[in-house]
């Protein structure tokens, strides 16, 4: 039986905490050219009614989706890839100049195609007790 055929629908196949931080919204900022004052300036945030800098929601989409590819990588090799990646963003995310902000993210098997080789991995993502992300799924293929 290959890895794939051993995949259940309904298993968690990785957990992971992961902290973002100020400088790290600052170097995603680089990175994407997003350089919206709201993901650096409390001013900023302020003056607009939000709770604070707010971390970039494609920023936590791509960390989120890290532990899904992180587990394909390291129980699949090259032999699976990301077909798809999609989610919506259904709460900020508020990064404290001191804490920062640590996201919980739980990634389950939510379907199974067994004809076409694909798996798709339901993403949760928590923040200070609320998900973060809604319908966040990676679809995976494999060899």
């Amino acid at each position: 039986m290959s890895a794939f055929e051993s995949l259940e629908t309904g298993a968690v196949v990785a957990e992971r905490e992961l902290t973002l931080t100020r400088d790290r919204l600052v170097r995603y900022a680089g990175a994407s050219g997003d350089f919206n004052p709201i993901h650096y300036r409390d001013d900023v945030a302020a003056d607009v009614g939000l709770p604070g800098v707010l971390a970039h929601g494609m920023l936590t989409m791509g960390v989120a989706g890290s532990v899904a590819t992180d587990w394909l990588a390291e129980t699949f090799g090259g032999a699976a890839s990301v077909r798809d990646f999609q989610s919506r963003f259904t709460r900020p995310v508020p990064v404290g100049a001191e804490v920062g902000a640590v996201l919980a993210v739980t990634a389950t098997v939510g379907a199974i195609d067994a004809e076409a080789r694909t798996a798709r991995i339901d993403l949760k993502v928590v923040f200070d007790g609320a998900t973060v992300l809604g319908k966040a799924q990676l679809v995976a293929a494999f060899a």
